[in-house]
């Protein structure tokens, strides 16, 4: 597999009298070391990353080659999927409907889809609405059942498949990640606004905050709209890298459909831990976190917002995606620095994406 070119380092012959800016300058830079290595020792065909510094400046990076096929750069910024980072979009615009009281926070399910959650241990008149944003509510996760049927599903089709399996635990008395969760908070909002849960997350977070390059695919939309590094799957390590950058990703729907960018994604995590789309209470609801070790060493769930400690101390929020052909990871500090990383395989190992959270921390924490 194609590697990316090493940084090259030339520290010692700036001789130790060198002042410390010059000697600074020349250090190699430790996020594109970082993403270096992710290519080259893990074997992802390409990695991206923005970061942006507490003045505001950002740096991108790029590293491995956007098509395996043909050799191609990894465009600079390119467009990936985001996967589960579209649940914080899809939580925002549930939250600002709470502060408009048109949707009650522990509100139950029932009272906007009356009828429509049911099945064993399932009963959407004992699940609130806050429970499913903080993967509380102990509905199924229907993405473990959906196999290897690649093809359009409706948002209902995702619930039928879900519903068929048992509840894991009573709503309120345990915490497991759900994408389930997301597609009802999807369809609450459509119930409440009579518009898509895609133009509501488009008007009220795209538009406001001027993120263009991030969107919400249209029904039967399988392609990226602009410059993008293919992705690939790889059903087992070793395995051989399969194309799957056009797809019908309408299986993850609210819960993961989007598309964007590592520098939009810090413009929207910065944007919103500065309190410019939520009103105060909703964002401190949303930053009220449950115990959250399946994503990770310390990580903490709010209201489709995760923290994560920082080896430098305190912590960052954001999210992460994987899906099919890409992963995400990232978020913003409170002080206002943010950073985002992309792969372009869908990672078997877990510890590749360990890696890639510490090339999140060392950015966050230079």
């Amino acid at each position: 597999m194609p590697a990316a070119v090493a940084v090259a380092v030339g520290v010692m012959t700036m001789g130790v009298l060198a002042p410390p800016a010059a000697f600074a300058a020349s250090r190699p830079d430790t996020v594109q070391q970082g993403l270096d290595t992710l290519v080259r020792a893990d074997g992802v065909p390409a990695a991206l990353a923005s970061v942006k510094d507490l003045e505001g400046r950002t740096r991108t990076y790029t590293a491995g080659v956007g098509d395996l096929a043909t050799g191609a750069k990894v465009p600079v910024d390119g467009q990936v999927r985001i996967g589960s980072n579209t649940k914080t979009f899809t939580a925002v615009v549930v939250l600002q409907l709470v502060g408009e009281g048109k949707i009650g926070l522990d509100a139950f399910v029932d009272t906007y889809l009356p009828g429509l959650v049911r099945g064993e241990g399932i009963d959407g008149r004992h699940i609130t609405v806050r429970q499913l944003l903080q993967h509380t509510s102990g509905l199924p996760n229907y993405s473990e059942y959906l196999g290897d049927d690649i093809r359009h599903y409706e948002p209902g089709e995702l619930l039928d498949i879900a519903f068929q399996h048992k509840a894991d635990f009573d709503p309120g008395k345990g915490w497991k990640y759900s994408n389930t969760n997301y597609v009802l908070a999807g369809l609450i909002v459509q119930k409440v606004t009579g518009r898509t849960i895609a133009e509501e997350i488009d008007q009220r977070i795209i538009k406001h905050l001027g993120l263009r390059h991030t969107y919400f695919p249209a029904p039967g939309d399988a392609t990226i709209r602009e410059p993008h590094p293919k992705g690939y799957y790889q059903e087992s390590a070793g395995a051989p890298l399969r194309d799957v950058t056009e797809m019908d990703h309408s299986w993850a729907w609210a819960a993961g459909q989007m598309i964007s960018t590592d520098s939009d994604l810090n413009r929207f995590f910065g944007a919103l831990l500065a309190g410019r789309l939520l009103q105060p209470a909703q964002l401190a609801q949303m930053r009220t976190t449950v115990p959250a070790e399946y994503l990770g060493s310390g990580a903490r769930y709010g209201l489709g917002l995760v923290s994560r400690p920082l080896s430098c101390g305190g912590v960052y929020w954001g999210h992460g995606g994987s899906i099919p052909g890409y992963e995400t990871r990232g978020g913003a500090t409170d002080k206002g620095r943010a950073a985002n990383i992309a792969v372009t395989v869908q990672a078997t190992d877990k510890e590749v994406m360990k890696r890639a959270e510490r090339v999140v921390d060392t950015a966050l924490c230079r």
